[in-house]
């Protein structure tokens, strides 16, 4: 069994959080917006908004952070995903 306030690091070095609905959880939908949080890149500062995709690798809008393929990074600075943090407003 694991704790529930264990904290691991997930996709992108983002804080994960064991159960109850954290960041990288899956149920964090009505917490942080429809498609999940959006994430900037740590190189240029680039964000990611799921609720808007991505034109250039062509991402349809609704799509979170953690589906993207594996092959998609920046499309500014074509940093990797594991460069990306989560944006708090």
């Amino acid at each position: 069994m694991s704790d529930p306030g264990k904290k691991t690091l997930g996709a992108a070095g983002s804080e994960t959080r064991s159960e109850g609905g954290g960041i990288g959880s899956g149920t964090d939908h009505g917490i942080l917006g429809g498609a999940g949080p959006k994430m900037e890149c740590g190189v240029c500062w680039q964000v990611y908004d799921p609720e808007l995709g991505d034109e250039v690798w062509q991402i349809p809008p609704g799509t979170p952070f953690a589906a993207l393929p594996p092959h998609w990074s920046c499309p500014h600075c074509s940093a990797q995903q594991e460069r990306f943090l989560v944006l708090t407003e």
